[in-house]
């Protein structure tokens, strides 16, 4: 199973993330700033403080995570049924 490997935030509501595979990239989430749960990034420090959970999430706090298989698939342009195939491979490896 690719896993997400490390995080740290960046400028303009952007995250480098890296995978298990050696996936890795920024990702823009400007787009989510403002809206529901995403009102707590407003201040700068909450976003600031991003970080992968015990089980894989990508979280801020208690109350904000986003699914690291998604964010994944964003980085590498890999769909549903590719992710399926790879984690195939690494199990009968």
């Amino acid at each position: 199973m690719i896993r997400a490997t490390e995080i740290e935030p960046r400028d303009g509501y952007r995250i480098w993330l890296s995978y298990s595979d050696g996936t890795a990239g920024e990702i823009n989430l400007s787009h989510l700033v403002g809206h529901g749960v995403f009102k707590a990034w407003n201040d700068r420090k909450c976003f600031e403080m991003v970080r992968i959970t015990s089980y894989g999430a990508i979280a801020w706090g208690d109350d904000i995570e986003l699914c690291p298989d998604a964010l994944y698939m964003r980085l590498s342009g890999k769909s549903i049924g590719e992710m399926a195939d790879v984690d195939a491979s690494f199990a009968n490896a």
